[in-house]
Parts: C-alpha cells; sequence; structure tokens
C-alpha cells in the first residue's frame, strides 16, 4: 500500500516537472514557482527511492523508516519480522532494497559533492580576488577587476563578494550598473546558489534525463527572473534590461565556477528576461500565489509521511 502511493507520487512529480518546464505563468511568480519546482524535486527523489525500499520491507509491516530499523535488527540482531515469524525475502525485494539504498545514498553522495565541489571553488576564487581584484570609490562594497571583459557576479556564502570588471564598468551607464548590482546582491541575499545546488547535483545523479536538464535550466531562468525582480524595486527595469542586452553585443564574461553572472546564460534566457522586464505581464494573483505554496507545503510534507506510516 505505501510502495503503490510512493511510486505513484514519484510519477506525479516526473509529470508534473515535465509540464512545469512548459509553463509560463512561473515568469509571473518566479519566487512561488521557485518554491514548487523545489518541492516537487525533493518529493520526488523522497518518493523515488520510497516506493522501492517500501515494497522491499512491506513484510514488516512498519512502513519504510522504521522498516529499515527493522531490517537492521533482523539482518545483525537476529531479529524477526511481523507477527513472530522470520523475515521472508524473495529475491525482487532483495533488488529492491539494494536499488532504493543505492539510489538513495547516490542522491545524498552528488548533493554533498556538489557543495563540497562549490564551496572549495569558492573559497579558491575569494583568495584569487584578494590578490587581483581592488576597491573602487565609484563602487563601494564592490570588487573591481581590472580586466577588459565586461562581466558582473557575486560569490555568494558566508562572506560574499559581488564583483565587477573594468570592462563592464566602461560599458554600462551609471543607471545601467546600479541595476546590474542590484541584480547581484539579490542573488546574495536570497541565496539562490542553494536553490540551484539540488538541480545540480541531480543533473550529475541523472545525466541522460531530458526532464533534469530542462528543470535545472528553468529554475537557472527564474532564479534570473526573482533577482531581476528584486532589482526592480531600486532602479529603472528598462536600464536593467539594457544593461543585459550591452552585455550580449560586448560578448559577455562567463561567471567562475561557483558564482552567479548577471548576464552569463543563454541568448534566449536573457531575451525572455529582457522581454520580462520590457513589456512585464500581470502580476499572478495572490490567491493563487498562496495556494502554489500551500500545495508546495503540502507536496513536502507527503513524501516524509509516507514513510513513517505503516503499510
Amino acid at each position: 500500500m505505501t510502495a503503490a502511493a510512493l511510486a505513484t507520487l514519484a510519477l506525479a512529480c516526473a509529470v508534473g516537472a515535465w509540464r512545469l518546464t512548459r509553463a509560463r505563468w512561473t515568469y509571473r511568480a518566479p519566487h512561488v514557482a521557485i518554491v514548487l519546482w523545489q518541492a516537487l524535486g525533493v518529493t520526488w527523489g523522497l518518493a523515488g527511492t520510497g516506493a522501492l525500499l517500501g515494497y522491499a520491507l512491506e513484510p514488516y509491516g512498519r512502513g519504510v523508516l522504521h522498516g529499515l530499523a527493522g531490517f537492521a535488527a533482523s539482518a545483525f540482531g537476529g531479529g524477526e519480522a511481523g507477527q513472530g515469524a522470520p523475515l521472508p525475502y524473495d529475491l525482487p525485494r532483495i533488488v529492491a532494497l539494494i536499488a532504493g539504498l543505492t539510489a538513495l545514498a547516490v542522491l545524498i553522495m552528488v548533493l554533498l559533492a556538489a557543495g563540497l565541489q562549490t564551496f572549495r571553488a569558492r573559497q579558491r576564487h575569494r583568495t584569487l580576488l584578494a590578490l587581483i581584484a581592488r576597491e573602487d570609490p565609484v563602487v563601494p562594497g564592490v570588487r573591481v577587476l581590472d580586466h577588459p571583459g565586461a562581466t558582473a557576479y557575486c560569490v555568494p556564502g558566508l562572506r560574499s563578494q559581488v564583483v565587477v570588471s573594468e570592462g563592464a564598468l566602461k560599458l554600462l551607464s551609471a543607471d545601467e550598473l546600479t541595476a546590474v548590482l542590484a541584480h547581484e546582491t539579490a542573488h546574495v541575499r536570497e541565496r539562490h546558489d542553494l536553490v540551484l545546488l539540488p538541480f545540480a547535483a541531480l543533473r550529475r545523479a541523472l545525466p541522460w534525463s531530458r526532464v533534469v536538464k530542462d528543470a535545472q535550466s528553468e529554475v537557472g531562468l527564474l532564479v534570473e527572473m526573482a533577482a531581476d525582480d528584486v532589482a526592480r524595486r531600486y532602479c529603472s527595469p528598462r536600464r536593467l534590461a539594457t544593461a543585459l542586452l550591452r552585455f550580449g553585443t560586448a560578448g559577455a564574461v562567463p561567471a567562475p565556477r561557483g558564482a552567479l553572472g548577471a548576464a552569463t546564460s543563454s541568448s534566449a534566457a536573457v531575451m525572455a528576461r529582457v522581454e520580462r522586464l520590457v513589456t512585464p505581464g500581470p502580476i499572478l494573483p495572490l490567491g493563487v500565489r498562496y495556494a502554489i505554496v500551500a500545495f508546495s507545503v503540502t507536496l513536502t510534507t507527503s513524501a516524509p509521511l509516507l514513510w513513517l506510516i505503516p503499510h
């Protein structure tokens, strides 16, 4: 029963993610859409692995989490399952148990590995910035690189930094520069790097999946749109749009690994952002946004609850 419910939930999340990659209402409320994407990703991972484990541990009748404890007791302590009868394991359940534990371990390991690699890349880049970057009274609190190419990015973390190149300072007007820096500051304050990390890890685990690839691209675009929405509170949206176009025509230098850049996404994504800034559509109604957030919270808690309830 639990295994079937978890399998259905995992399938529903996969279909939902596929449909969401093609939805355009998300552009009207990127922050809300990001919450929904995170709920789909977490639920899919827990439901998919839980379905395999739920089937494998069904003889215990205790659910996934308590079933794992029962399995460990019977395997290492000579315990018994069910109503005092020895645990009846057949080949399909053994295969499901191994597959479920392996999938869960892979998801956890790729997440930790992606986080560690990103952390190390940022540490190296901060060390490099300490050597080659400088302060400039024109842009207080921002690190300036003496590089002719146009680039602007942020290095998130506990010691976050916003970086801009000399080429960008020459390329952008004062208003455009203000807009770009507001965009990068939004990335830092809202920790968009943590939003992107699980999807980057999932892409490592499933590099062959088109849905995962599209999901990573879509969440990356929504993160940029979310930062645009924050930036437009402090500057003209058209100034930010012209800055993006200037970066595009000048051939913006890509942001380093572990950083978030203002205009280093694909040309199609940049044009989608520019169009949204120049001709914004109607904002998603407040009631609809609250409903999506409530649904996301319910979805996120459903898989852990199914792990806990008995068969």
